[in-house]
């Protein structure tokens, strides 16, 4: 029996930590029997999670998708790849000829995100339809962050990130770390990372619940759910009265008498009744930051997710620029990308209120952003006849989407509805023809969302493994659709074109040549980093924006939750992401606070139903004391506890179209 272990990176989540993968050749066919971390990997040194030590369990499921699937009335059944392409075309060129290019919608899923050659001809397809119909992670769980840095930076863009050298005082904000690796902050080994920092600094966690993060950290402040903005006005104020570093924000910042008038009002007394978090711990929190000069913020879904998620934002990065810790040390720097470079051209700069286009046809309420419209709109799409076809890249559509019950039935009309994926889903069985692509094993990669890394830095991996069943590259699979559509999407490669060969066109412009990544697999230049282009960038801007009217406005209307109402607050699990990895051994528990189980009659472990406005779930209820009073969690990503069946899509930010996932208004009572 042959054996031997392969290097590679893991593709779950954006740390990618460095994996060797253990293989034995059992009759011809290869096993995976141990995945395990690499310690040889510059950044991650060893480290590795239950997510990445899983994906065996990924490549050998007993249920993966191995052959194309084509709806054949009420059944999915086995097709060649040539039949289901060539049906799946026909169907959708009936539809762009009756609708035109935006007849035709498609959604980036997690598994098209983390796959750099997928992303990247599904861009092509979308410019080669001519579609408007583009839909993101971006509007299910993120918006706030880039509007954010357009308001107040005045480019997209900006994306900080810690000093690990200097830092002093770091903040996570409805973030855990210890267990989501930092969803857009990318923190390898979250555990020893933490308590390093606390062996010569301070970490401090603001969540409704004592999070796996906030156990480890010097300091916990649990504001209920969606008045965590009230938190930062109150430190913002503070620091206007003593501790704001005068020189630098004379220099570097615009709008601060209007941001005095704005944040006046939030007093420890009228910020400690706001968040139930008392003036003593209010008070220690100001301590810590002027103690510190200069802070690290990062915020997480938490705050996105919740109807202040713009405002919380805006203060954090107020926080920051009041304490001079915008590209300072001690405080943050800003990533200007290893693959695309935006430290090589001069940045555009947004109006003050932002850039948004109009809505999509039956929602003009919801603002197009990014060139995204909000996931919340496509029922409504596909309801009114504008939506009839439809392409998800790696997505599971109904165990994220808000507003399940009203997006089941909807997807259930288009006439053509295609899923390219790994496993079979929720979504999968909706669709009317199912693509089989490779798993993360199976091809090779490199990184793109290189922005959200700690370091100057790129990888590459070659695949580990031979295709399992008859699976494709993502990437092919959707150059396929469009060559029957009428469109090339890679004329310059030729008919014979590899995954290495897409690769090297996606990184044409990075700092490393293909041919350097693939041989040295990781490649750093943090030594080249140079954060001028930042202050030229603020300089030509006038100085960072302190207080941009429309999250001014925003702040104005916000205000407490009513008393002894239950609010539903989302989280993230060690052994399972977004809709992924669910076969790793994680349940949906619905955690409650003891009292709140006792006012409610609810036993630990027993089946519990949660009921919003919008819908109802059920599942195993976990009675958990690091949960608020007042708050009830419930993961995400689930197909039987579904949260989403608990939101609504006309429940959204008037900003951004961002669903209210977190401080919705829930009821809890006993199954049955």
């Amino acid at each position: 029996m042959a054996s031997r272990s392969e290097k590679t990176f893991c593709r779950v989540c954006v740390v990618t930590c460095g994996l060797v993968v253990d293989v034995e050749d059992h009759d011809g066919h290869d096993t995976i029997v141990r995945i395990r971390g690499d310690e040889d990997h510059p950044v991650t040194k060893g480290y590795s999670c239950a997510k990445g030590r899983g994906l065996d369990r990924m490549h050998h499921h007993p249920d993966a998708l191995l052959r194309p699937l084509i709806r054949r009335g009420d059944e999915l059944v086995e097709a060649s790849w040539e039949a289901c392409l060539d049906d799946l075309a026909a169907r959708l060129e009936r539809v762009i000829d009756r609708l035109g290019p935006n007849g035709v919608g498609i959604f980036y899923g997690t598994g098209s995100g983390m796959d750099a050659a997928a992303f990247t001809a599904g861009e092509r397809l979308q410019r080669a339809i001519g579609t408007k119909q583009r839909y993101t992670q971006l509007t299910i769980d993120g918006v706030a962050k880039p509007l954010v840095s357009e308001l107040v930076g005045g480019f997209v863009g900006l994306n900080p990130r810690v000093d690990l050298d200097d830092v002093e005082l770091l903040v996570y904000v409805g973030i855990n770390p210890v267990v989501s690796h930092g969803h857009t902050i990318a923190t390898p080994d979250p555990v020893t990372f933490v308590r390093d920092l606390r062996s010569r600094g301070e970490v401090w966690v603001v969540d409704p619940r004592r999070s796996e993060t906030a156990q480890h950290a010097t300091g916990h402040l649990a504001p209920r759910a969606g008045t965590d903005y009230a938190v930062f006005a109150h430190v913002a104020r503070e620091l206007l009265r003593a501790g704001m570093d005068e020189a630098y924000v004379a220099e570097w910042a615009v709008d601060l008498d209007l941001l005095r008038e704005v944040v006046e009002p939030f007093t420890a007394a009228h910020a400690s009744a706001l968040t139930d978090v008392s003036e003593a711990e209010l008070a220690a929190f100001v301590d810590a930051v002027r103690r510190a000069g200069r802070v690290a913020i990062e915020t997480g879904t938490g705050v996105s997710m919740s109807s202040a998620g713009n405002v919380t934002q805006w203060l954090t990065w107020v926080v920051m620029i009041l304490t001079g810790s915008m590209n300072r040390p001690g405080g943050v720097w800003f990533h200007p990308g290893f693959v695309d470079r935006i430290d090589t051209f001069e940045l555009p700069i947004s109006p003050p209120a932002g850039r948004r286009g109009p809505g999509p046809e039956s929602r003009p309420d919801l603002p197009r952003y990014l060139g995204d419209y909000p996931c919340a709109g496509l029922p409504d799409e596909i309801d009114a006849g504008n939506v009839a076809g439809f392409v998800n890249l790696g997505g599971n559509m109904v165990a994220s989407f808000p507003d399940t019950t009203k997006l089941v039935p909807a997807l259930r009309k288009l006439e053509a509805f295609v899923s390219l994926d790994i496993l079979p889903g929720e979504t999968t069985d909706l669709s009317t023809h199912v693509l089989p692509v490779k798993d993360q094993l199976e091809r090779s990669d490199v990184t793109i969302w290189d922005h959200i890394s700690r370091h100057l830095d790129a990888q590459y991996t070659p695949p580990v493994l031979a295709p399992t069943g008859d699976r494709r590259s993502m990437w092919w699979a959707i150059s396929e659709i469009g060559r029957r559509l009428g469109h090339e999407l890679f004329p310059e490669l030729g008919p014979s074109a590899t995954d290495d060969d897409v690769l090297a066109l996606r990184i044409a412009r990075a700092r490393a040549g293909f041919d350097e990544l693939a041989e040295h697999r990781y490649v750093q230049r943090d030594a080249e980093r140079d954060d001028a282009w930042v202050d030229t960038h603020v300089r030509r801007l006038g100085g960072w924006r302190l207080a941009p009217q429309i999250l001014v406005e925003q702040l104005a209307a916000l205000g407490r939750p009513a008393d002894g109402q239950l609010v539903l607050v989302p989280r993230r699990q060690r052994r399972h992401l977004n809709a992924q990895l669910r076969y790793l051994g994680d349940r949906p528990e619905i955690l409650v606070h003891p009292d709140d189980a006792r006012i409610h009659g609810i036993d630990d472990g027993a089946e519990i139903l949660v009921r919003s406005a919008h819908g109802e779930i059920h599942g195993p209820a976990r009675l958990d004391d690091a949960v608020g009073c007042g708050h009830v969690s419930v993961p995400h990503g689930w197909g039987e506890t579904n949260v989403n069946i608990l939101t609504s899509k006309d429940d959204v930010d008037p900003i951004t179209g961002m669903p209210r996932y977190s401080g919705l208004e829930v009821t809890v009572a006993p199954a049955g």
